[in-house]
């Protein structure tokens, strides 16, 4: 038991140490592994939405503005379980990283449009993409398509909301 206590303790020292060496780089590492508590929160609504809320409407084709979701692209139902996922995700996603990642005490009421506008740009992209990539995949992934497609978009997300969230919106006055 004292030999875990110590592994322990050195794993934390090691991780504090490394904080104060390289703070940039381990504010990023941070921004992901709590990005995954909203990636868990999109995989689950995707899967619950896919599989079992918008089940019935993955036989309605959707082609409307810049969304193409044919029936092998999950049709209405894909694209609504990729919107409600996005959404349910983004909405955890700034409660994780104000608090955590950026320790931010910013007005939430000053930042929120720039949140909300970086929201819809990355969510218009996010729900834009998914049947080119799930048509790009699926010949070699099959029912693992969406899947991927939500992996792509995830890091799609990160490439966009990290600078936004650290340089716009929790930035330190």
């Amino acid at each position: 038991m004292e030999r875990k206590q110590l592994q322990q303790n050195r794993l934390v020292s090691v991780i504090k140490h490394y904080k104060v060496q390289h703070p940039s780089m381990y504010e990023f590492i941070l921004f992901n592994i709590m990005g995954n508590v909203a990636t868990v929160t999109n995989f689950i609504v995707l899967w619950l939405g896919t599989g079992l809320l918008f089940k019935g409407l993955s036989s309605i084709s959707l082609h409307w503005f810049i969304f193409n979701y044919g029936l092998t692209q999950g049709g209405l139902g894909g694209f609504l379980s990729f919107l409600l996922a996005y959404m349910a995700a983004q909405i955890v996603n700034f409660i994780v990283q104000r608090k955590v990642v950026f320790g931010a005490d910013v007005e939430i009421g000053k930042v929120m449009p720039w949140y909300i506008g970086t929201v819809i740009f990355v969510g218009l992209l996010s729900i834009w993409l998914p049947p080119y990539v799930i048509a790009l995949v699926s010949p070699f992934a099959g029912s693992f398509a969406p899947t991927l497609a939500n992996v792509f978009n995830i890091c799609l997300q990160v490439a966009i909301n990290y600078p936004m969230m650290k340089f716009k919106i929790m930035k330190k006055v």
